[in-house]
C-alpha cells in the first residue's frame, strides 16, 4: 500500500512584487504551484496511492477569486477517479478565518476538524489518521498533546501542522516536542509548516516533506512530497519525489581569479550552466551572488546595472531562455590596501582614514539612516518591506554598505594609480 504525504502547497501564492523584475517569466512562476499540484496528483496516480495526506497550508490566505478553489476541486476529482482518498487539515495560511469562500469537495476528500482533534478511519486499508486543523491563523498551544490514542491493529498516522520546537524562518505555531509525538504511539507523523524537507525521527518516523514548490530564492533546491510504502502495518520504504516545476537557486560565484568583468561573466555563465543541469529541464530562477577580492571589482561595482545586464544576457545563453536571474548581489571587494591609503598624508589618505573609522563606529553607522532620509523618502516602500528589504536600522548592513562605498569611491579616485 502506498501513501503520499505533502504539505505547504500554497496554491496560487500571489508572489507579490514579482512584476518589478524586468523580463521576469511572471505567468510561469505564478502558475508553478498549480503545476506542482498537478504533478502531485500524477504521482498519486502513478503509485496507485491509497491515501494522500495534506498537512496544512493548501492555500495561501483568502482566494482572489473562485478559480483557486475550482482548480483544487478538479484535481481532487482526478484522484477520486484513481481511487485515492485524501485527508487534509488547515494550517496557519488557510485557517478558517482566512478563507472567506468554500466549495463542495469531492467525497474522497476528508477535512479534519479545527476545534478538537479527530480520527479518520479507513478500515478497508487498515489505516487511521488522527489530526486537527488550525481554527485561527495563530495557534500557540501544543495541540498534538490532545490527539487521540492509537487504535490497535491499524497503521496510525498523526497529521499535524507545527513548528515542533522551533525552526528558523517559521512562526512557532502549534509547538510540540518529539517526546510528545513519540508518546502517542503512532506509526508515522505527517508534519507540515516547515518548508525544508526533514526526517526528524526514524522511530517512529516523523517527517516534514517540505513545500511542494519553492516560491522565492529563500526556498532553493528540490521540492516535492514523500511516498510511504506500508506493508503488514510497517513502513517498508520512504522516499522523496521531486515535483516542483520551477527551481529556485542561489548561485554564489567566487570571482577572485577574474582579471576583468568579461572573465567574471564567464565564471557566472559556467556556474549557471551547472545549476541549470541540476534543474532537470525546469525553469531555473537564480539569484547570483558575486564574492571575492578581485581585480574585476572596479568594473563590476562601478556600473552594477550594466554588469547585471551582461549577466542576464549570459543567462539567456545558458539553456535557451530557461534560466532567469531574479537578482544579482555584488559582494566583491577590490585589491585596495585601505590601511596603506589611510597612512597617506594627502586628502585621499584623510578620506580613506575617515571611511575606515566609520566602519568601526557602530553609533555613527546607525546615524547614517538620518543622513540618507531624503533618499529613503524617494524609494518605493517595497524596497524596505519583507526579508529582502533594505534594513537601514541594522548596523551590520550599514557597515557593509559603507564598505562598498569606500571601495567604489577610492577606486575611482585612484584611477590608474596603485597604492
Amino acid at each position: 500500500m502506498k501513501i503520499v504525504h505533502a504539505a505547504d502547497i500554497h496554491l496560487d501564492s500571489p508572489l507579490r512584487g514579482l512584476v518589478r523584475y524586468e523580463g521576469a517569466p511572471v505567468e510561469r512562476i505564478r502558475g508553478a504551484t498549480r503545476r506542482a499540484l498537478e504533478n502531485l496528483v500524477a504521482l498519486c496516480e502513478q503509485e496507485q496511492a491509497a491515501l494522500l495526506l495534506i498537512a496544512g497550508d493548501l492555500f495561501d490566505g483568502d482566494w482572489r477569486d473562485y478559480s483557486t478553489g475550482l482548480f483544487f476541486v478538479a484535481q481532487m476529482a482526478r484522484l477520486r477517479q484513481a481511487g485515492t482518498r485524501v485527508v487534509m487539515l488547515r494550517g496557519n495560511h488557510d485557517a478558517e478565518s482566512q478563507i472567506a469562500r468554500s466549495l463542495r469537495l469531492p467525497d474522497n476528500v476528508r477535512e479534519l476538524a479545527t476545534r478538537k482533534a479527530e480520527s479518520a478511519l479507513f478500515e478497508d486499508i487498515g489505516v487511521v489518521v488522527h489530526g486537527r486543523g488550525f481554527p485561527t491563523r495563530k495557534v500557540v498551544d501544543d495541540i498534538a498533546a490532545h490527539y487521540p490514542s492509537p487504535l490497535p491493529g491499524l497503521f496510525n498516522i498523526g497529521l499535524l501542522h507545527t513548528s515542533l520546537n522551533g525552526r528558523p524562518g517559521h512562526e512557532p505555531y502549534a509547538p510540540t516536542t518529539l517526546d510528545v509525538l513519540r508518546g502517542k504511539g503512532y506509526d508515522y507523523w505527517a508534519l507540515g509548516h516547515v518548508h525544508a524537507r526533514e526526517v526528524v525521527c526514524e522511530e517512529p518516523l516523523v517527517v516534514f516533506p517540505g513545500n511542494l514548490q519553492g516560491r522565492h530564492a529563500r526556498e532553493p533546491g528540490e521540492k516535492g512530497a514523500t511516498v510511504i510504502a506500508v506493508e503488514n502495518g510497517r513502513v517498508r520504504e520512504l522516499r522523496h519525489e521531486v515535483l516542483d516545476s520551477v527551481r529556485w537557486a542561489v548561485c554564489t560565484v567566487d570571482v577572485s581569479e577574474a582579471a576583468d568583468g568579461h572573465e567574471a561573466v564567464e565564471l557566472v555563465h559556467a556556474a549557471l550552466g551547472r545549476q541549470a543541469a541540476q534543474a532537470g529541464g525546469r525553469l531555473l530562477a537564480a539569484r547570483v551572488v558575486l564574492q571575492g577580492r578581485s581585480p574585476a571589482h572596479p568594473e563590476i561595482a562601478g556600473d552594477p546595472e550594466r554588469f547585471s545586464a551582461q549577466l542576464r544576457a549570459a543567462a539567456l545563453d545558458v539553456s535557451g531562455g530557461e534560466v532567469w536571474l531574479e537578482k544579482v548581489l555584488i559582494a566583491t571587494s577590490g585589491a585596495l590596501d585601505a590601511a596603506a591609503l589611510g597612512a597617506r598624508s594627502d586628502a585621499l589618505g584623510q578620506l580613506a582614514g575617515s571611511l575606515s573609522s566609520l566602519l568601526d563606529d557602530r553609533d555613527a553607522l546607525l546615524e547614517l539612516p538620518g543622513v540618507l532620509a531624503d533618499l529613503r523618502s524617494k524609494l518605493p516602500r517595497e524596497a524596505f518591506d519583507g526579508p529582502d528589504g533594505v534594513p537601514f536600522d541594522n548596523a551590520e548592513f550599514m557597515r557593509g554598505l559603507a564598505s562598498e562605498v569606500r571601495e567604489l569611491l577610492l577606486s575611482r579616485l585612484l584611477g590608474g594609480e596603485r597604492p
